[in-house]
């Protein structure tokens, strides 16, 4: 994911400090029911598209361009699937990152999947049952929109410790 401006200009300040960050996922279905996956460019990896949301976007709003951005893809939000804060992750260049992602359900409305940046090897729609290997943060995701339960949520532990998770009622 490209470094948005409103962060470069956080770490010019801040230096390599640990930041907190909103984050948004995709899980985009199609008719076919296949799930939209890219090949990152800095991992090399298979994943769900995800983003950054700019200051005063809406989440759901993020996850769709950003499914537009990468892919070419035209999208709606259709729900929330999970909300989690993730560890904290150092990058090569010492900046730290903690995010929160909230993940999105979503349906394809138009488009033709391609590589639309450069943060993206390749594009490409998967059926479920022959997905390429995935990361279990994608796995996970994945697994939770397909089941059509309520948000799933780390109700965490007094004291901020990681729960087991939990879904919405």
């Amino acid at each position: 994911m490209a470094t948005p401006d409103f962060i470069r200009t956080i770490r010019a300040s801040a230096g390599h400090q640990l930041l907190f960050l909103p984050g948004v996922s995709a899980v985009v279905l199609d008719d076919e029911g296949r799930v939209l996956l890219a090949r990152r460019v800095d991992t090399g990896r298979w994943s769900l598209i995800g983003g950054i949301p700019e200051p005063g976007e809406q989440p759901a709003a993020s996850a769709v361009r950003e499914v537009e951005e990468e892919t070419g893809v035209h999208c709606r939000a259709e729900r929330v699937v999970l909300v989690q804060g993730l560890e904290p992750i150092r990058y090569p260049n010492e900046d730290r990152c903690q995010f929160m992602d909230i993940t999105f359900l979503c349906r394809a409305t138009g488009g033709e999947a391609r590589v639309n940046d450069d943060e993206s090897l390749d594009v490409g729609w998967f059926p479920l049952d022959a997905l390429p290997e995935l990361s279990e943060f994608s796995l996970t995701r994945i697994k939770q929109a397909l089941a059509d339960e309520p948000t799933w949520f780390d109700p965490g532990t007094p004291g901020g410790g990681a729960g087991e998770g939990a879904t919405a009622r």
